[in-house]
């Protein structure tokens, strides 16, 4: 959520800024401050009350000690009038806060400056590339045939179970899966971050506070029993971990690392983009998280796309980097950076990972802060990363390594897979 002091001094930048990602913020802004000049003027009158109701009580306090009770009874008739006027400017101020609030949340959090115009990902921008495309035998197969081929993995058995979307892993399918997890968890916690193992489901608070209520309602599973939320990625439980926490400062950055299932809906996916394990409405991601201090954050997204490149060099996958433009960044980025892998087979590139610098977007919703030298409490800024999602991960192994001998599998995955090619 975008800090309403910002919004207060920098009005027609925050407008201009989310142009940027194609909002038109001016009403909802002019709204916004016309509600928070009512609730500021409502909050003067409120704390000019109480301090005359506190007043009164001193006074009166002290004419019964004095002896004076006929004048100390006639004061408390003023001061049962002042209850009466607290009570209802209370009432107008949660009111006026609570409409303040449901308006704040409507807006998407404010683009860095180095974000690109553009509506989709034809306008990212690619800053890096690496890697050689693999050539391919004429007959090379697209993934969903391999793993079929190889017995990997049974799409139709995950369909009949569940429906489209929830494949069935199995034999080295299932081997490669969990090395793939535990070569991302290892390498994280090399990194300095600390592995925890979260929960599936959240609550409706912890998804407001990384932001995906209620932009992404319609995207997330919900059991509404309970009124819980199935994650769409382990950021939303590892982030809310520090919710309405107070860090120090000597203690940031604080790094975490979580595998966990995810869940996503994938409304409106259809083509070649849900085919074999393109596009999955459950699949495994190992997540990283960053809470840091806002004069460092950038370094530290800097960091974070420079340690996801490097497991993609060791998995000998051809990757590259885009800095998305304003259209094809999610609702609560400040600037992001997507990692993509080619895919032999397929001759497309495929999103492996997003890195996300929020900035105070999170850490304000969640009120997340950490004390200053000063002693002052400050927002902190949160970072999250795929680090990285298995799905299109394990289709362009399958894919790029593929031969008439069989499925070759990198070096770095053999201490965790057992084998060195899937025949």
């Amino acid at each position: 959520m975008i800090e309403m002091q910002v919004i207060r001094a920098q009005t027609a930048d925050v407008v201009e800024r989310l142009k940027v990602k194609n909002f038109d913020a001016a009403e909802i802004i002019d709204r916004i401050l016309e509600v928070d000049g009512e609730r500021r003027k409502t909050q003067k009158s409120l704390d000019d009350t109480l301090a005359e109701s506190n007043q009164l009580a001193r006074d009166i306090g002290a004419l019964f000690k004095s002896g004076k009770r006929d004048e100390a009874e006639q004061m408390k008739e003023r001061t049962a009038l002042l209850k009466q006027q607290v009570k209802a400017l209370q009432e107008i101020l949660e009111t006026l806060t609570a409409e303040q609030d449901k308006l704040l949340v409507q807006l998407p959090n404010l683009p860095h400056a180095s974000v690109p115009q553009g509506k989709s990902a034809e306008d990212n921008d690619i800053v890096h590339s690496e890697g050689e495309v693999p050539v391919l035998v004429p007959d090379a197969m697209p993934h969903w045939e391999l793993a079929k081929k190889y017995d990997l993995i049974d799409f139709e058995c995950g369909t009949r179970i569940t429906g489209a979307g929830f494949p069935v892993y199995k034999g080295k399918g299932a081997r490669l899966q969990r090395a793939l997890i535990g070569f991302f968890l290892d390498s994280a916690v090399e990194a300095g971050y600390t592995e925890y193992q979260p929960p599936l489901l959240v609550n409706e608070a912890s998804a407001y506070a990384t932001g995906q209520l209620p932009d992404k309602e319609g995207q997330m599973y919900h059991v509404q029993l309970d009124n819980l939320y199935l994650i769409p990625t382990a950021e939303v439980p590892v982030t809310n971990f520090f919710r309405d926490m107070i860090l120090r400062q000597e203690d940031l950055p604080v790094k975490s690392t979580a595998y966990s299932a995810c869940f996503r809906r994938e409304a409106g996916s259809y083509g070649k983009d849900v085919r074999g394990l393109n596009r999955l409405h459950q699949f495994d991601k190992v997540e990283v998280v960053q809470i840091t201090h806002p004069d460092k954050s950038y370094d530290t997204l800097e960091d974070m796309v420079k340690y996801v490149s490097g497991l993609l060099r060791k998995l000998e996958l051809p990757f590259r980097i885009a800095r998305l433009c304003g259209g094809d960044m999610s609702f609560a980025s400040a600037l992001t950076f997507d990692m993509e892998v080619y895919s032999a087979a397929q001759q497309r590139w495929l999103e492996v990972s997003s890195i996300s610098n929020f900035e105070t977007f999170q850490s304000n919703r969640m009120k997340l802060r950490f004390r200053g030298e000063d002693g002052k409490t400050i927002l902190a800024h949160t970072l999250n990363g795929s680090a990285l999602a298995l799905p299109r991960i394990v289709a362009a192994l399958l894919e790029n390594n593929q031969s008439p001998e069989g499925i070759r599998i990198p070096k770095a995955l053999l201490p965790y897979t057992g084998f060195e090619v899937i025949v």
